[in-house]
């Protein structure tokens, strides 16, 4: 049994038929016998979206209220992505960056994973929001543009996983297409 961390990008889950996508996707190697945690963006252009609306109220807005405004995309992403799953009879349990363990810094470099192994042991894929986690005075803070794919990066390096597959559309080097 190998612990595989896999990413799939805000195209990937963009509606319900792209999230049953990846959900049989995710099931589909939970049910070969891995351990599995799956990062996930917010769907489509939700980002995006949520950003314009921002500029609609305010052209400076405070970055804090910035990082709570956008890891609200994520975390959309993660509950519809767990529900899926759940559907296809693979049991998941979605969690917040903070809940995932991701406590930021200037360097955002730590990364606590009980609650993500606790969910393995209970042999649960565990579907987490990338680009988020809390600071020091419980502040929900984001990473930035790129940061589901660090935070798919960080799981695995932090839990020694087997293997990372960041499953992609964009441009670039890659080895699958997630359509």
């Amino acid at each position: 049994m190998a612990l595989i961390v896999q990413k799939f990008g805000g195209s990937s889950v963009k509606d319900r038929n792209r999230i049953f996508n990846v959900a049989r996707i995710v099931a589909n190697t939970h049910k070969a016998g891995n351990d599995v945690v799956v990062v996930v963006s917010a769907q489509g252009d939700t980002t995006d979206d949520l950003i314009a609306k921002a500029a609609e109220i305010t052209h400076n807005p405070s970055a804090r209220e910035m990082d709570m405004l956008l890891a609200a995309g994520e975390e959309i992403s993660i509950a519809l992505l767990a529900m899926a799953l759940n559907e296809l009879g693979c049991h998941a349990t979605s969690l917040t960056g903070w809940q995932a363990g991701f406590r930021t810094d200037r360097a955002y470099t730590r990364m606590e994973t009980e609650r993500i192994s606790s969910e393995l042991e209970r042999n649960r894929v565990v579907v987490v929001a990338g680009f988020q986690g809390l600071n020091k005075l419980d502040d929900i803070t984001t990473l930035g543009r790129g940061g589901s794919d660090t935070s798919a990066v960080a799981i695995a390096a932090a839990l020694h996983a087997d293997r990372c597959q960041i499953y992609t559309d964009v441009e670039g080097v890659y080895t699958a297409d997630p359509r």
